[in-house]
């Protein structure tokens, strides 16, 4: 088996995936595994990259886009498995979704197969897709896995837009408006001290005076139940812009706000 570290070796085959990941295991280092889709953005480098600070690991990408990017060795990624790690069986997380629940137990299917196939000790991951987090958080507790997950706040362009593969999709004549989905979870964070229903009321307003119907704006905690009326909480939202359909999510310190979020108690 021929490894050179930082190198994006490239592997197509399982079994040698699996065979890298006991080896690296048998040696005491941490496999640290970045899983990926079929493309490449700001967001995910910083993925890679959060996953290289961790020390003494090995980091490893599951990719299944069309080429295997230059960027994985140019960030110096170990091992990149490039390909479907196909499974017959489906993890069905149990929570009350915003998003299609079919949709979020395929994504954290794909997540634990990846885990179980680079025999990972760690797991690293975005918080912009947050339903998707939670249910894999709740995977990893239930089916007492031996991996740590690490999550990373959203990537945001210059703008305050989340950094997506599907914002690249939104037609020239909606982007404008596009923006106004991440202006109005902001606007609602920012009126966390005043309670959950004036979050909602104000993010909802932003979006109405943009012309923007969601499909869904939702504050909730940080397991996905009801949002606590003080305490972290999750602001989450979903539109369409043409054809293109934009998610996002911020966190919201619900009855404390920004404001007071250094003040200490007095004596």
């Amino acid at each position: 088996m021929s490894f050179e570290p930082g190198k994006a070796v490239v592997v197509t085959d399982p079994a040698q995936l699996a065979t890298y990941g006991r080896a690296f295991r048998k040696t005491g280092k941490r496999v640290v595994l970045v899983p990926l889709g079929k493309g490449l953005h700001a967001g995910h480098i910083a993925l890679i990259r959060a996953a290289k600070s961790l020390l003494g690991g090995v980091v490893m990408v599951t990719y299944n886009g069309d080429d295997v990017p230059e960027d994985f060795a140019r960030e110096g990624v170990d091992v990149v498995f490039h390909g479907e790690l196909p499974t017959e069986v489906r993890v069905v997380p149990q929570l009350d979704h915003l998003e299609d629940p079919a949709q979020v137990a395929r994504a954290v299917t794909r997540t634990i197969a990846a885990i179980n196939a680079t025999h990972a000790t760690d797991v690293v991951v975005g918080e912009k897709d947050f339903e998707e987090l939670v249910a894999l958080q709740q995977a990893v507790s239930g089916l007492r896995m031996e991996v740590q997950l690490h999550s990373l706040p959203t990537v945001r362009a210059g703008n305050g837009v989340a950094m997506s593969l599907r914002n690249a999709d939104v037609p020239e004549q909606f982007q404008d408006d596009a923006l106004a989905l991440s202006a109005a979870l902001t606007a609602g964070a920012h009126a966390a001290e005043h309670g959950p229903e004036k979050v909602i009321e104000t993010a909802r307003g932003v979006l109405e005076a943009a012309g923007i119907t969601p499909d869904y704006l939702a504050l909730r905690s940080l397991s996905f139940g009801d949002a606590p009326a003080v305490g972290d909480a999750r602001l989450l939202a979903a539109a369409r812009f043409g054809d293109v359909r934009l998610i996002d999510n911020v966190g919201v310190p619900v009855g404390v706000g920004f404001k007071n979020m250094g003040e200490q108690p007095g004596p």
